[in-house]
């Protein structure tokens, strides 16, 4: 199989993704391909304008094809990626569909034929006569072997359009376009786009965009798009070039002027996943060791941290001291302070975070007190105020974060992310 078996005579610059399944649009099932298709289409250069989700009708799969190939009021796809209803059910119709599009008959690929029966044969079953529907192909079509399940692909296409057929579940959509469609692909694809992220925390959107304005009105390529997240914010840099290291280049000059802006101070990491994969960088760089104790978290600092492979080179263990007697007896924290400020304060903060250094024998140590809620709270520190404690060679400090309005769970996991962030401050310059 080459790419010149496609039969396009134009670039390919602008493609829409249609995910076909009823579940889908019921809920049943979270739509990851159109995540995954529209990265890897950007990546390509290949535009992605729209995205749409069908249930198992064929009229309405016919009807988003128009709009798709044909515009009405939007830009035409040159290339509609469906992925989806390729099944040996009845109401597996996309092959159909799309045959019927582009007036195309249907066979039967004894290629994929052979290859069903086999699949079976592997794992000791019997092909039912159904799952023949799936060796089904419209003629002049470009097959797509399926080593992980039963329903083969197929590119089929005119001059200008072009769509390829793939399977709903991920374990087979994903390898199938990386290493059957992409090559087809690739040849009438015009440069490339990649994509870096910068992240941000401490700063609001609104912050950020202010802070970053004249750089983000005049930015053209690269751009620089905001999004918000759980107490973070996200700056994706997107340059498009030729070539990769040609784009890659232009994405690395913009990331430099925005680390020597103002917001310099808040970036935590470029294509980084977390900041505790920051902090555990650059803790194991340093030859530091790290410990927990928490309150409001419940052990959700230590989960984050203990998800990162290689975390054990760092993290030495935390303390849960959910209740207040816990924290005077693990963690040594005067009861006189719990007394005189309450549990969600300043003193016991910085207690906490010195009582789990001393007992885990750590160089730095993390803790959280606070309220997330729904319940409990006070005047001074209403639902949604936390303290965070960071012991380290160097001294303890503590900070005061609040969150209006937020979910219980919003505040554990924004708290987390804070946390690992002050910790990475306090190292900084150890």
């Amino acid at each position: 199989m080459t790419a010149s078996q496609l039969s396009r005579k134009t670039p390919l610059r602008v493609a829409e993704i249609i995910c076909v399944g009823t579940e889908l649009l019921l809920g049943d099932i979270v739509n990851t391909n159109a995540a995954y298709l529209s990265k890897r289409l950007a990546a390509m250069g290949i535009s992605i304008y729209h995205q749409t989700v069908v249930g198992d009708n064929p009229e309405r799969l016919r009807s988003a094809l128009t709009h798709a190939f044909e515009g009405h009021g939007r830009p035409k796809a040159d290339l509609v990626i469906l992925s989806g209803g390729l099944g040996p059910t009845y109401d597996d119709l996309t092959k159909e569909t799309v045959a019927n599009f582009f007036e195309r008959e249907m066979f039967c690929h004894e290629p994929s034929l052979i290859a069903i029966r086999e699949y079976f044969e592997k794992t000791g079953r019997v092909m039912s006569e159904s799952n023949r529907k799936q060796a089904m192909m419209p003629t002049g079509g470009i097959v797509l072997e399926n080593p992980f399940g039963t329903a083969p692909g197929v590119a089929v296409g005119d001059d200008t359009r072009t769509a390829i057929l793939l399977p709903g579940p991920p374990s087979e959509l994903q390898p199938m376009f990386d290493y059957q469609a992409t090559p087809l692909l690739l040849p009438f694809c015009e440069g490339v786009l990649i994509s870096k992220n910068i992240h941000i925390m401490g700063l609001g959107e609104s912050d950020v965009e202010s802070k970053l304005q004249d750089i983000m009105i005049t930015a053209s390529n690269p751009t620089i798009a905001p999004y918000c997240g759980h107490g973070e914010v996200r700056l994706r840099v997107t340059a498009k070039a030729d070539t990769q290291s040609v784009a890659e280049k232009m994405c690395d000059e913009m990331i430099a002027r925005v680390y020597n802006s103002s917001i310099g101070g808040y970036i935590y990491g470029v294509d980084i996943p977390n900041p505790e994969t920051a902090l555990i960088r650059r803790l194991e760089a340093l030859g530091l060791t790290l410990c927990t104790a928490e309150s409001c978290t419940g052990g959700m600092m230590g989960q984050r941290l203990t998800g990162i492979p290689g975390a054990s080179a760092v993290f030495q263990g935390g303390i849960i001291a959910y209740q207040n007697h816990i924290k005077t007896k693990l963690l040594g924290v005067d009861p006189q302070a719990i007394s005189d400020y309450t549990e969600v304060s300043h003193q016991v903060a910085r207690q906490m975070a010195e009582g789990a250094k001393a007992a885990l024998g750590c160089d730095v140590a993390i803790s959280t007190t606070g309220y997330a809620g729904p319940g409990g709270g006070t005047k001074e520190n209403p639902v949604g105020t936390v303290y965070v404690g960071i012991a380290t060679s160097q001294g303890t400090s503590s900070l005061r974060l609040y969150y209006r309005n937020k979910s219980r769970n919003y505040i554990r996991e924004a708290v987390a992310s804070r946390a690992f962030i002050a910790a990475l401050e306090a190292v900084k310059n150890m």
